[in-house]
């Protein structure tokens, strides 16, 4: 008697509480709970970081952190995700706070500029309210805002440059993430943020280095990414002169450590090669995951797949497989055989590529949002 009374008590109490709040405001976590479905990956642009992420790439409806020194790749990497999210006919934003993307490089990165929706703000509230209604129209898949360190607040651009202005800029990130994560979850847009490092004072024992905006976004973050350079990749390429061959630095090891990851076990680290111009080098990528997997044979300086041999030297089998698409579709399978993993399927489900977007199209959307807003 007392335990069908207190299932209808708590029957009642749901009631009351979706009369108040919505209907599901309040539901078991069972079979049919939104928790439980499968909001998706994007891919990183990088093979051996997908791996590493446990799940094959950003989850999506989260908020991703990644930071390192100057010049490690942060905005390259930040780039092949977007350009991953126009592959699927996704659509994506670029919030440029820092005034400072090169759409040249971006297209070279196998992104669509003409698609891209760009946004240069002045100050940082304004920034993050653009963010926010982005994300709010559920109508964007994914957007990066580069960089935290350069969202000012407003009050730090109207002031004197000697003002002192102690901890706006934590008290700004940590309000808009207090906002913005509930809506990224339902929307189910990736939210990505590229951070800075800055070194702590008088730190006697540990690490000095901390990222900007203050400690709330090392909270709502899901993953944290800690990207490293750690060598040049040098080539010898044909000197002015045309007379000779001379070494000359191409591109950089890149070191990245999943520092924090919610969805998967975290602390992985994985190495790629990022070319000048280029990008990450799946093809360098899927050599060195090959080897290690077993994929391919190295007997010395020889490599050899399936008991052929492909090339001598790392180089000359990056040249050969580069002419073989096919084959180089092949490892990479083989490789997500062996990780249990898939390659996410390139379309959005149940959809075809939404028509371009175009200026005139935005404008007229623009202008019947305002009026339907004073309507």
């Amino acid at each position: 008697m007392e335990e069908k009374n207190f299932v209808k008590d708590l029957e009642l109490l749901k009631v009351s509480i979706e009369k108040e709040f919505g209907k599901g405001a309040l539901m078991l976590l069972g079979a049919g709970h939104p928790l439980h479905a499968d909001k998706g990956v994007i891919s990183t642009g990088s093979l051996s970081l997908d791996l590493a992420l446990g799940i094959g790439g950003y989850p999506k409806g989260r908020i991703i952190e990644i930071y390192g020194p100057e010049s490690s790749g942060k905005t390259t990497l930040a780039l092949h995700a977007l350009a991953n999210v126009q592959k699927a006919h996704g659509i994506a934003a670029f919030i440029d706070v820092e005034h400072a993307l090169d759409p040249t490089y971006a297209r070279k990165l196998g992104v669509n500029t003409s698609q891209l929706l760009v946004a240069q703000p002045d100050y940082g509230e304004q920034a993050l309210e653009m963010a926010d209604r982005l994300v709010r129209s559920g109508r964007v898949d994914m957007i990066v805002i580069d960089s935290v360190a350069a969202l000012v607040p407003r009050a730090e651009i109207e002031g004197e440059m000697g003002d002192s202005h102690v901890g706006v800029h934590a008290r700004l990130m940590s309000q808009a993430l207090r906002k913005l994560t509930g809506t990224v979850s339902r929307s189910n847009c990736l939210l990505l943020f590229i951070n800075q490092i800055r070194m702590k004072i008088g730190v006697m024992f540990g690490s000095p280095e901390t990222t900007t905006g203050g400690n709330a976004l090392k909270f709502y973050a899901s993953v944290r990414l800690d990207i490293r350079r750690v060598g040049a990749i040098k080539e010898h390429v044909t000197s002015s002169a045309g007379d000779r061959k001379e070494p000359a630095v191409v591109g950089n090891r890149t070191r990245v450590k999943v520092v924090k990851n919610k969805v998967a076990p975290p602390f992985r680290e994985v190495e790629f090669d990022i070319l000048y111009g280029q990008g990450i080098s799946r093809v360098g990528e899927i050599i060195d995951l090959s080897v290690e997997r077993d994929i391919l044979e190295k007997n010395g300086a020889w490599f050899s797949f399936q008991g052929e041999r492909i090339g001598q030297g790392r180089e000359n089998v990056k040249a050969y497989l580069e002419q073989q698409p096919g084959l180089l579709e092949k490892m990479e399978g083989l490789i997500l055989e062996k990780e249990g993993l898939v390659r996410p399927v390139e379309k959005v489900e149940g959809s075809t590529a939404p028509p371009p977007l175009q200026e005139a199209s935005l404008s007229a959307k623009s202008s019947s949002a305002k009026r339907s807003g004073q309507g």
